[in-house]
């Protein structure tokens, strides 16, 4: 029996319309959902506000079975699922795979979370008992983008729903399937009670109004770099959390005793993997000046020998690009990019939506492709001379997400990583790497630091609170 129904997938009536839910790879109307506006928000999270408070006095072991059951849900239903995630957001099979393995690990984590030790006890200079303890914070409010729906609305509404709280997830209307109403119907399946994950798939005039909700405390944002600085400002005014998992620029450095052989595999992944539209996506690489020209060549002829195509219908190695506003962006950062120096040594041309992998050589700070985040597949490759100057490159720019190092020495890898801030490092790996067991998190423009994984949930999702026993009433003064 399929997981999700079309007929009662959506729980509540929304009012910002109907939405045809598009199959990039053929512009085929997969679902029609409807649309939250803003004045859905106000409805959705007072009625999570309702349920919160008697799931969060259920026994620690209940919320656990929950989560347990929806980890389970996400394989046994992984045929089902996996087919909304490939054609909803043009992911390949793969890809969808190992968003459905990180779905189930992050709801098996947040199980654990449960019923981890939710206090300290402290010591005290009165005759009292005084302890802390950890309290959930009543409704999170959930944002997630298109490139990893599931994997980036899971991520935050497992670990949050585990400690107690209620939770609102406004998706992506591109993948208003794979990245919310799959939730929701996997955790009615497993028995979370009726209001707790209110799913409100809609625009950004819903986001700013469910960060504006007084009934929300904390918001869990994953986006670009720009939309997260105005989530941030305007949690700022409203006195709340604001947890901002944002844009990148990241680098792979190939120092001069790099495989040259074994690298060109791990750096097409890094700058290709779902078609570069991932936040910790390869798009800077820097090489040794002894390597550059033959990674170049490498790197391009790996690049050509990749399939583009509808990753329903055929065995490719990179789908679609979502939608024709973000094929226009690349295009014209490749363009840019040319047109200011850059050499295209493979790709740069496109077929609809499909764009080929993309390797520019001879770029500098003057490239745009090299200086922003593309969100494509293009790979910019860049030599330096040593390992100083490897540092400073690596260094430049507004982003600190991720990190790459490649070297048969790996002190001398783990001392490079030193000098070069990011919040993820991976020594003898690309850049784009995730586990839920893992802090996730940039810092500088990529982000407000590591919140997911283990302390860092319940860092997030929820708050400290400081109590006193004593046997007697305390005594004053006057």
């Amino acid at each position: 029996m399929p997981l999700l129904d079309p007929k009662t997938w959506q729980s509540r009536t929304l009012a910002g319309g109907a939405y045809a839910v598009t199959e990039p790879a053929t512009g085929e109307t997969l679902a029609t959902v409807t649309l939250a506006a803003a004045a859905d928000v106000a409805p959705a999270a007072r009625d999570a506000a309702g349920a919160q408070a008697a799931w969060a006095k259920a026994p620690h072991f209940v919320r656990a079975a929950v989560l347990r059951k929806a980890g389970d849900l996400f394989a046994e239903h992984a045929d089902e699922l996996r087919e909304w995630i490939v054609r909803e957001s043009g992911s390949i099979p793969g890809k969808a795979d190992f968003e459905l393995h990180v779905a189930a690990q992050e709801c098996y984590e947040a199980a654990a979370l449960a019923s981890r030790p939710a206090g300290q006890i402290l010591p005290s200079e009165a005759p009292r008992l005084s302890y802390t303890r950890r309290v959930p914070v009543g409704v999170v409010g959930v944002i997630a983008p298109f490139n990893a729906p599931l994997i980036l609305s899971i991520r935050s509404v497992a670990p949050a729903l585990a400690v107690g709280n209620g939770v609102v997830l406004k998706p992506d209307p591109r993948t208003a399937v794979c990245g919310g109403l799959a939730l929701a119907a996997v955790f009615a399946a497993a028995g979370l009670p009726e209001g707790l994950l209110q799913v409100l798939p809609g625009g950004p005039e819903a986001g700013q109004t469910l960060v504006a909700d007084p009934r929300v405390p904390v918001i869990s944002f994953t986006g670009s770099t720009a939309a997260g600085r105005a989530v941030g400002e305007a949690a700022g005014r409203h006195l709340k959390r604001a947890h901002l998992e944002l844009g990148g620029n990241s680098a792979l450095v190939v120092l001069e005793d790099a495989d040259i052989e074994a690298v060109i595999s791990t750096a097409a992944w890094g700058s290709f993997f779902h078609q570069g539209q991932i936040c910790m996506t390869t798009g800077r690489h820097l090489v040794h000046a002894s390597l550059y020209e033959e990674y170049v060549e490498r790197l391009a002829a790996k690049a050509d020998s990749l399939a583009v195509g509808d990753p329903h219908r055929e065995q490719v190695h990179l789908g679609p690009i979502i939608d024709t506003a973000q094929l226009t962006k690349i295009q014209g950062l490749v363009d840019s990019s040319t047109a200011a120096g850059a050499k295209l040594a493979a790709g740069g041309t496109h077929e609809k939506l499909f764009y080929r992998p993309t390797v520019l050589a001879g770029v500098d700070d003057s490239t745009p492709a090299y200086t922003e985040e593309v969100f494509g597949p293009v790979a910019p490759v860049r030599s330096f001379a040593d390992v100083d100057e490897a540092a400073a490159l690596a260094s430049t720019g507004p982003y600190g997400l991720s990190l790459g190092i490649v070297t048969r020495d790996t002190a001398r890898g783990l001392d490079l990583a030193e000098r070069i801030p990011t919040g993820i490092a991976h020594i003898n790996d690309q850049t784009v790497n995730d586990e839920a067991v893992a802090p996730f998190g940039g810092i500088a423009a990529s982000g407000t630091g590591a919140r997911f994984g283990g302390e860092a949930n319940l860092e997030a999702f929820t708050d400290v609170r400081w109590t006193t026993v004593r046997g007697d009433v305390a005594p004053y003064p006057f």
